[in-house]
Parts: structure tokens; C-alpha cells; sequence
């Protein structure tokens, strides 16, 4: 039985946790990426969790922790909260144990994963849309629980599930018939990362552990620096899969533990990554899925280190690619915007092509904002360019003419509009 307090929680605790796992979690493959190879000068392999029955990690901590629920626990039922993954790993839970169960999902969560949830659930869940984070979704499912005395089932701050996420580095010992020099993962609430670490630390405390944190919801990172959880006041909800906007508790305690490295990446450099693994390997990765892939170049392995990356997840709506294209456009510095004052007479468009664009530069957006007087107006325009270093010469074209532009910021509110 794993133990309740994390601090005592061990290596035999994730080999109990692998066996209840055998037959239900798939062993996932470990694919060599010659790309990240040859990016970093490392071996490179890729642990594809994104295969899974769920496409994510997250049935290895769910079904472990539901599976070793006694029967008055199974007849009340379970309750979770969820950004999508974890629920889709609830829900397959749920309906190979035959247990009711209810999901509580933020409203930003792609439809993508709300049916699946469903699907996967076999008519045994609920599904409850509520708030526009994880942590109000989860507030509420934690108020559910203690009204109905249903199992709380935590996405990641439990021992049980902790020990369930930790078998993906047990599993990739086995596929290897070794610890690799470094592993790489994604880090939202903590629990894939604690697991790993556990597991590691005892086994092999060779291996260094990598976790990675989007920029927009830092909260281990925060966590350290205060000596404690903090809830964060403000999070980008766009890595929905790792944005939490505190650390759990029992995470915590693990990570501060063991103080692996933490790096952050931007939620745009997310977003390229995510293009470079459909267009090259032909990944379709979710967000938080491309998280430690994004991370290489920011943590840069030794030349021939063997490196595991994890990815995490594969449940994206293919709705969300344009957001992501743009996303990864402005953060590579090609996409630009910009407030140009026209003068009201003719020709003023053709001069702005012909004197300002570049050759490789393509207008994306064209807008009249609003015509102030006869003699001018004021119009949105946006630039792709056709390298980003081009950029100095572009705004030096418009400083020489005679039209008044404004740079459109990224920390201008007006910006949230546009990306």
C-alpha cells in the first residue's frame, strides 16, 4: 500500500504502483528525435505518452489511486477537478472499475477534451463546467466531495497518484536497461516530476531531473522562492495542461526535497515547438505535451548525453492551431503590429507597399480602426515578416516616411485583442 505522506513514499511504493498498472497503462515508445539531436548534440528520445489510452500520463496516477479505493469508498463514488487530462484518465478509470465519478472542468478546456471525458467514461461520469481555471474548478469539486462524501481523486497531490505518475521513469529504465543521463519533464501541480524524482533519487541518483514550467504559471518555481505554496495571481491559461495556479502541497514537499532543476519557457516558444513536431515528426503534441521539448536550447544537455524529453500529452483541438501559429509567429519575432495613420487621399496605400513593406514581407490583417477627420485615419495592420532580423530595417522605413506609426506592444492591452 503506498504511503500516505509523500516524505516516506519509495521506489517499491511506484513498483506496486507499475503492477496495478500492468495491462491498463500501455508501456509507451521511446523514439529517437534526430531533429532535438541534432539540436543539442545529445541523444535525444522522446517518451510518447501522448499513445497512451487517454493520449496523456495522466491514467498512471488515476487509476492507481482509484483502484485501491475499499468498497464503501467505491460506492460513494469519485470526484475530480481537471484541465482534461487527468479527467480523461478518471473517466477510462471509472468505467474499467465500474465507479461513478464526477469531473469538474474549467470553461478554457477544449471540447476536444470535455468529449473525450465523456467517451472515455462509458456513461459512468458527469461532466461540470465551472469556472475559467483549474483551481476554481477544482475549489468546486472539493466543495462537491465534502457535500456527497465522494473520494476526491487530486490530479496530482496525492501519494497514490505521485506513485502512478512515477512508473513512467520505472518504465523507462526498462526500455533502456538503464537510467538515462538526464530525464526532461513537464511541470504544472508537480506529481509527474515528484514521482520521477522518488523513483530516481533512490534508484539511480545519477540521472538529473529536469522540470519545465510554462512562464505564465510558474507556481513550483514560486513555491521554492517562498519556502512554501503561493497561489499566483495571474496565470496564461494557454498550456492548459500545466497552468496551476499553485503547487500542491505533497509535490511540494517532494520537489524541495530533492531540488531538481527548474527552468521556465514561454508560452510562445511552446507554441513553435508544437508546429516543429507536427511539420517535422508528424506530432500532433497539446501544449503541455510540447512543454519539455520547448525546454531544449533554454536547458541545453552535454554533447552526448543521453536525454529523455517526455511528452506529456496529445489531446489538442486542431481548432486552437491558428492561436498557436500566431503565437509562435510573434514570439520568433516575424509577426508585427502596428497603428499607421494614413493620409485620406490616393496612392497612400500603394506608397506604404512599395516604400515600406519588405519583398518577403506579406500583410496579414489590414483594419481601419476608425476615421478621425477628412484628412487622415488610423488603421490595425499587421506584418509577417520574411526573416525576423529584418525588423530594425522595417521600422527604420517607417521612422524616414511620412506616416505616423505606433507600435502595437505586447504588454499593451490592446495587444490581448490581436494574439
Amino acid at each position: 500500500m503506498v504511503h500516505n505522506d509523500p516524505m516516506n513514499l519509495t521506489a517499491a511504493d511506484i513498483d506496486q504502483a507499475a503492477a496495478v498498472l500492468d495491462g491498463i497503462a500501455s508501456v509507451t515508445p521511446l523514439q529517437l528525435n534526430e531533429r532535438l539531436s541534432a539540436l543539442t548534440g545529445a541523444t535525444i528520445l522522446v517518451k510518447r505518452e501522448d499513445l497512451q489510452p487517454v493520449r496523456s500520463y495522466k491514467v498512471r496516477g488515476a487509476y492507481n489511486l482509484i483502484s485501491q479505493l475499499d468498497a464503501r469508498e467505491r460506492e460513494a463514488g469519485v470526484i475530480c477537478a481537471s484541465a482534461g487530462n487527468h479527467g480523461q484518465g478518471v473517466a477510462f478509470a471509472c468505467a474499467r472499475l465500474g465507479i461513478r465519478g464526477k469531473i469538474f472542468v474549467p470553461s478554457t478546456t477544449p471540447r476536444q477534451k470535455k468529449d473525450r471525458m465523456i467517451a472515455l467514461g462509458e456513461g459512468n461520469i458527469d461532466l461540470v463546467v465551472t469556472g475559467d481555471t483549474y483551481d476554481a474548478a477544482a475549489a468546486a469539486a472539493a466543495a462537491e466531495a465534502k457535500r456527497t462524501g465522494a473520494t476526491m481523486v487530486p490530479a496530482f497531490d496525492d501519494p497514490r497518484t505521485i506513485a502512478g505518475q512515477g512508473t513512467l521513469a520505472r518504465e523507462i529504465v526498462e526500455q533502456l536497461g538503464h537510467a538515462p543521463d538526464v530525464l526532461v519533464v513537464p511541470v504544472g501541480g508537480g506529481g509527474m516530476i515528484s514521482g520521477c524524482l522518488t523513483y530516481l533519487t533512490e534508484s539511480y541518483p545519477h540521472t538529473q531531473v529536469v522540470g519545465v514550467e510554462p512562464a505564465g504559471a510558474a507556481s513550483m518555481a514560486a513555491a521554492l522562492d517562498a519556502g512554501q505554496p503561493v497561489t499566483l495571481k495571474h496565470i496564461d491559461t494557454f498550456i492548459d495542461g500545466a497552468a496551476v495556479k499553485r503547487a500542491g502541497d505533497h509535490t511540494f514537499a517532494t520537489v524541495r526535497r530533492y531540488r531538481p532543476r527548474l527552468v521556465t519557457v514561454p508560452e510562445g516558444r511552446v507554441c513553435a515547438e508544437m508546429l516543429r513536431l507536427y511539420q517535422t515528426e508528424g506530432i500532433i503534441a497539446e501544449p503541455a505535451g510540447a512543454l519539455a521539448a520547448a525546454a531544449l536550447g533554454i536547458f541545453r544537455p552535454e554533447p552526448g548525453q543521453e536525454v529523455v524529453i517526455v511528452l506529456s500529452g496529445g489531446n489538442n483541438d486542431l481548432s486552437r492551431y491558428a492561436e498557436v501559429e500566431e503565437r509562435a509567429l510573434v514570439y520568433l519575432g516575424r509577426k508585427h503590429y502596428f497603428l499607421v495613420n494614413f493620409p485620406q487621399e490616393p496612392g497612400a496605400l500603394r506608397r506604404f507597399l512599395d516604400e515600406i513593406l519588405g519583398p518577403d514581407d506579406d500583410i496579414t490583417l489590414f483594419e481601419y480602426v476608425k476615421r478621425s477627420n477628412r484628412d487622415s485615419g488610423p488603421a490595425l495592420i499587421g506584418i509577417d515578416l520574411g526573416n525576423p532580423d529584418d525588423y530594425p530595417a522595417l521600422l527604420a522605413r517607417m521612422e524616414a516616411s511620412n506616416l505616423n506609426v505606433e507600435v502595437v506592444s505586447s504588454d499593451s492591452p490592446f495587444y490581448r485583442f490581436l494574439v
